[in-house]
């Protein structure tokens, strides 16, 4: 079985490219870092010593991605540490391979809470939502936007909206306060790394709410159109969703399309705009164009949380898309390239 595209969509580029190359081995991984540059070599060498295992699912889901074709039958366990510092110290000089060492562990020391991406989310958020409100933001605010997605979607809808509006006033917060909510989540959980600080503020919002379910984005959204209407359009304004995807160049919807699943496609395409329909078909081949119709023909009635998911995941797998820079998306005439 391979991962399914929401899965595949939320793990970035540089991330799938470490993935790859550790599956390959050092020797081969060598090789291409000796067509890198410093900068794209530590890059990857930080991706890298975050990875403990890679699940068979993804590993050929990524693996088909790049080559074509891969099988595998087992999770693999990485040696991640020894790994990397192998692979950079038979690529460069002493001197830089020592700098590049030094300052991926220090980046590490840096990030906060990115143990959390190896925590079953359910176990994560039983955690979480017996904390504090104020801690509840702070820690969201901290995490990856995925993973806080998926706790946010999580706690009672009574918290949801007072959760939202505290991570958007959230100020610069202690790095010292960061390492003890940290350190003590982590020991809890039994994870492991360390912690940096960051303020809050509405992007940090916008993305935890665009990888959320429209239920809780509704949630969050009437809690605070409420309590700061001036917050909420601002909010809306910097949310980016499917049908916004129709004014973006058909270059970067092609690259968007080859992430998305036939089945996914179909779905997502159940409520959508004719000119979303239309900017979708002009980018198929006409015999994918075809197909997609005749599915959507053929489709009956299905539930419309069904849909939202899979509209969720074009968006996501556009934005992983735009993280990366491999495409650019505009929302609105402020965004428009001249």
């Amino acid at each position: 079985m391979m991962a399914d595209g929401a899965a595949l969509a939320r793990i970035s580029g540089p991330r799938k490219a470490a993935i790859f190359l550790m599956a390959m081995g050092e020797e081969y991984t060598t090789r291409v870092f000796e067509k890198m540059n410093e900068q794209e070599i530590g890059d990857l060498a930080f991706e890298m010593s975050l990875i403990d295992q890679i699940t068979p699912e993804i590993l050929k889901s990524i693996s088909l991605e790049f080559v074509g074709h891969f099988e595998g039958e087992s999770k693999m366990i990485i040696e991640s540490d020894s790994f990397v510092k192998n692979v950079v110290n038979r690529t460069l000089k002493e001197n830089k391979a020592i700098a590049i060492l030094e300052n991926l562990e220090r980046k590490k020391r840096d990030r906060p809470f990115v143990w959390s991406r190896n925590v079953n989310v359910g176990t994560l958020a039983g955690y979480v939502v017996g904390e504090h409100p104020q801690t509840i933001a702070m820690i969201l605010a901290h995490m990856p936007p995925e993973i806080s997605s998926e706790i946010l979607m999580t706690l009672p809808d009574e918290l949801k909206g007072e959760i939202a509006m505290r991570i958007v006033k959230l100020g610069q917060i202690s790095e010292d306060v960061v390492r003890e909510v940290d350190k003590a989540l982590r020991l809890e959980l039994s994870g492991a790394v360390g912690p940096g600080g960051k303020a809050g503020g509405l992007k940090v919002l916008v993305d935890i709410i665009n990888g959320v379910d429209k239920t809780t984005e509704d949630s969050v959204m009437e809690f605070v159109e409420e309590g700061n209407p001036e917050m909420a359009n601002d909010i809306r304004k910097l949310m980016f969703v499917f049908e916004d995807l129709a004014g973006i160049d058909d270059m970067a919807m092609r690259e968007i399309l080859k992430k998305i699943e036939g089945r996914q496609l179909t779905y997502a395409l159940k409520t959508a705009t004719d000119e979303m329909k239309e900017k979708i078909f002009s980018n198929l081949s006409k015999r994918a164009g075809e197909m997609l119709k005749d599915d959507l023909d053929a489709m009956g009635p299905v539930r419309l949380a069904e849909v939202e998911e899979a509209q969720q995941a074009v968006v996501r797998a556009a934005k992983e898309l735009e993280a990366d820079g491999t495409v650019t998306l505009g929302k609105g005439k402020d965004d428009v390239l001249v």
